[in-house]
Formats: C-alpha cells, sequence, structure tokens
C-alpha cells in the first residue's frame, strides 16, 4: 500500500523501509507491545526446554488475561503457523511455568484466563492458504501484517482472527458456565443476562447491534468473560457490564482525547473498575444511545 507525505502541498511517496534482523522487528514490538497489540509483555525469546525444544519469540497477557504467544517473520513462510501451534501446545502443557513468569513480572495478584489462549503471527504478508488453515484450525490465531515506510513510520493491521470461544456472536444454545477442567470456566454473553430486566436486554442488544455494525465482514470479536463482555477490533475498544436496570460501559480511549460534548463520560484512570478502558459510561434509556454510540465509536476508530 503506498503511503504519501503532503506537508508541502506536493504528494510525494515514502518509500517502503525494512528491517534489517527479524531480531529488530521484535524488539521494536516488544518495547511497545500495549499500544500495537494491546498485551503485556512476559518474556522475550523463552525456551521451552529439552523435552519440547523450542524458543518462543515473546510471551504475554493481554487485556483479558488470556496467555499469549507472539512470533515474528520478516516475510510469510510457512512454518510460522506450525511453529507457532507447537508453541501454543507447549503453553497449554505448562501452566505452572507461565503462571510463574507472570506472577514475577506483573504481580502475584494479576488474573489468568486459560479458557482461550491466543497465538499471534506477525509477518510482512500471509496467503490464503495461511488463512484457510488457521481458520481450520480452530484455535484463537489471529494474523497480523506490517510494513515499514521509511524508517520510523509502521503500518499494522490484522487480516484474519479466528477463535474457538472469541466469536462475532455468542450462540444461544450455550450454558452460563461450562466446566472444562478443574481450572477453568467458560463464561457466556448469556450468562450475563440471566436475571436481568427484559428492558435492560433489550437496552443491551440494542447497544450490541450497533457495536458490530461499526465494523464489517465480522472484524468486531465479541468475548464474555468474568465481570464483563469484551469487544475488539484487534484490542480492545469496549466492555461493557451487565447491571440489573442499566448498562456500565467502558472504552479504551485516552479521557484527554475523548469528544464528549454531551458530558455523559467520566474519567476512572484513578478509580477501581473492571473494564480495560479508562472512559466510563452508564447507560439507563435508548434515549441516549446515539451520543453512547458516538463515544464508542471513537475508541473504536483508534484500532482502524
Amino acid at each position: 500500500m503506498p503511503l504519501y507525505q503532503m506537508g508541502t502541498g506536493k504528494a510525494v511517496q515514502i518509500k517502503p523501509g525494512s528491517f534489517l534482523k527479524e531480531r529488530d522487528l521484535q524488539m521494536l514490538f516488544e518495547a511497545n507491545l500495549e499500544e500495537l497489540l494491546g498485551v503485556r509483555f512476559i518474556a522475550s525469546e523463552f525456551t521451552t526446554g529439552d523435552r519440547q525444544r523450542g524458543r518462543i519469540d515473546t510471551l504475554g497477557l493481554d487485556q483479558d488475561g488470556n496467555p499469549t504467544i507472539i512470533e515474528f517473520k520478516k516475510t510469510g513462510k510457512d512454518t510460522v503457523i506450525n511453529q507457532g501451534l507447537f508453541y501454543l501446545d507447549w503453553l497449554v502443557d505448562h501452566k505452572g511455568d507461565f503462571t510463574l513468569l507472570v506472577q514475577s513480572k506483573l504481580g502475584s495478584n494479576v488474573e489468568i484466563d486459560w479458557s482461550n489462549p491466543r497465538l499471534m503471527l506477525v509477518a510482512e504478508s500471509f496467503s490464503d492458504y495461511d488463512k484457510y488453515a488457521v481458520n481450520r484450525i480452530g484455535a484463537n490465531i489471529s494474523l497480523w501484517v506490517y510494513r515499514l515506510y521509511g524508517k520510523d513510520i509502521l503500518f499494522l493491521d490484522q487480516i484474519f482472527a479466528a477463535s474457538a470461544t472469541l466469536n462475532k456472536k455468542s450462540s444461544e444454545k450455550e450454558k452460563t458456565e461450562e466446566s472444562i477442567d478443574e481450572e477453568v470456566t467458560v463464561f457466556t454473553v448469556e450468562g450475563h443476562l440471566n436475571g436481568k430486566s427484559q428492558a435492560t436486554i433489550d437496552l443491551f442488544e440494542q447497544l450490541r447491534e450497533r457495536i458490530f455494525n461499526l465494523g464489517d465482514d465480522e472484524s468486531i470479536l465479541e468475548k464474555a468473560v468474568k465481570n464483563y463482555i469484551v469487544y475488539k477490533h484487534g484490542k480492545n475498544f469496549c466492555e461493557i457490564w451487565v447491571q440489573v436496570s442499566k448498562l456500565k460501559i467502558w472504552v479504551d480511549i485516552a479521557p484527554s482525547d475523548l469528544h464528549d460534548p454531551a458530558g455523559l463520560a467520566r474519567d476512572v484512570t484513578k478509580v477501581g473498575h473492571w473494564g480495560t478502558g479508562d472512559v466510563e459510561i452508564t447507560l439507563e434509556s435508548a434515549g441516549h444511545l446515539d451520543a453512547i454510540m458516538a463515544i464508542v465509536e471513537q475508541s473504536y476508530q483508534q484500532t482502524v
């Protein structure tokens, strides 16, 4: 994709750049992991041991507490998917090792959600065969493409995401909580709606539909976690806590960047709250839906 600079009033194309080594690409991402991918950094070049020998590029914990593996390639390679799956298998078999890493890096109170470990693959390009393969595999895998322009402009785009439990809309037939093993519980949207008033459920469904309409081609993903429901487009942009008679909403945008002429939002940066966003809104009636969606859309646009 060509990129142009318009500073002089004349279009000047910025020439594509390149990383000298794959490690340079990896180090750039690791230094900016939360900003670029919404993942907290845990470890780099992690050795998996003698029995399952390998070296994981980057280990992290995403915004929702999901263990995350990130593999980098300067260019797309056929082996990157198989390599990533090998490491994902190792991760699931070594929960204790990963937990100790997280606690040493982020503290002992960090929650880890083992219901949906992630694999993120970053390369200059992926083929249609790659997309088909990760779709058929069914694990929580996302493909990200990057372009370097000049020396200091980075383009990043999530071109595919596949997940067994992170879907555009959760199935109406799912149980509220399904125990997979003694360590993992799966939460669903329907579970969050149980026991709520019909008016609140209707309000949530209206908001939910408007959120999905922000994107296309199932690009917006929904996930229910313990205390709220997450909406993400590569990164989280909105979280909803369904209460008995209202919805509590958090959006992932800096309070200083927010345009809120109606004064509906508040800054909760220094206030305890569940969502990953630091801007909080309360929705009690459909009359405020347009104004609140204008705020949600601002957060979504930062992920496009």
